[in-house]
């Protein structure tokens, strides 16, 4: 049986990529959460598993699953990992700066909260922020984090969250491209090639059903796998994308893309602030949660 006792030289960084892969029994979800690949997860995970000199995953094709000493350590080592977490907070809170670690979506973070940061650390000098981005399509909160805005179904149970607001895209395309389109009785007539966000593939088929805009069934479609590639791609003139406001409204204002039409999808998800329930309190946490609602709350 592995226990603590076992690992002496282990790194603090492989115990706790070890325990998120666990709690998660993912790699990539750990990855998500750690800010770090895939690979570098499994890197660690396969050094502790050879210093142990046990297996501590079943590996298969597209799963992971715990083995007994697998399951075995993560049920010694995450108590203890919790409270190292705590000691910490603890130590950090005491320190003369204070510092708050916030994880935000990879759009969401460079078109919207950046560009509108410099007010609060005009207003806060004494708190450092450290921005983390990952995975825009994870539904989690990152475990590292004291704060996140991502989007979620529904709010996390567990969590203290609060709604910023819901999820609303517009069809957008290039100026020159919005000249060539022709639209007669609700049917898209013109070419009309489209450009889709892999993590929400039908996004085009739910907006013509909710409109009644019909596209041409055999319209060109090109896959992207971030959203900032998807604007890029849009501003490029390459096809019509589906693009969320009011988080891309710079791009809007600049004049590179434009609205096809003035009907919108509201998706089924919604940004949320996320923080772990044991983060009240802390007063440069609530500062910033303070500054998000008011800032950001009901924008859409």
């Amino acid at each position: 049986m592995a226990t603590l006792k076992s690992i002496p030289r282990a790194s603090l960084r492989g115990l706790r990529t070890f325990c998120v892969a666990a709690r998660y029994e993912s790699f990539r979800v750990a990855a998500d959460e750690l800010f770090i690949t895939s690979s570098a997860v499994s890197h660690q995970i396969k050094g502790l598993e050879e210093e142990l000199g046990l297996q501590l995953f079943d590996r298969g094709t597209r799963e992971i699953k715990l083995t007994e000493a697998g399951s075995s350590l993560y049920e010694e080592l995450a108590p203890l990992m919790d409270k190292l977490d705590a000691v910490l907070a603890e130590h950090r809170k005491s320190g003369q700066r204070k510092s708050v670690r916030i994880s935000v979506q990879p759009f969401f973070a460079s078109e919207f909260f950046v560009p509108r940061l410099s007010e609060f650390t005009e207003q806060h000098p004494d708190i450092d922020i450290q921005v983390g981005t990952s995975d825009e399509s994870a539904e989690k909160h990152p475990a590292d984090a004291d704060l996140s805005i991502r989007l979620f179904r529904s709010p996390p149970s567990g969590y203290r969250a609060d709604l910023l607001f819901p999820l609303r895209m517009v069809p957008a395309g290039s100026p020159a491209f919005k000249k060539s389109l022709v639209v007669q009785k609700k049917q898209i007539k013109s070419a009309f090639p489209l450009i889709v966000h892999e993590t929400r593939p039908k996004a085009w088929k739910n907006w013509s059903k909710s409109t009644g805009i019909q596209i041409p069934e055999d319209s060109k479609v090109t896959r992207l796998d971030s959203m900032i590639a998807v604007v890029r791609a849009t501003e490029q003139g390459i096809g019509a994308a589906l693009v969320p406001v009011p988080i891309a409204d710079l791009w809007f204002k600049q004049g590179s893309i434009v609205r096809l039409f003035k009907q919108e999808l509201v998706a089924n998800v919604s940004y949320y602030l996320v923080s772990r329930e044991d983060r009240d309190g802390d007063p440069a946490v609530e500062t910033l949660r303070s500054w998000i609602l008011k800032k950001f709350a009901e924008q859409g």
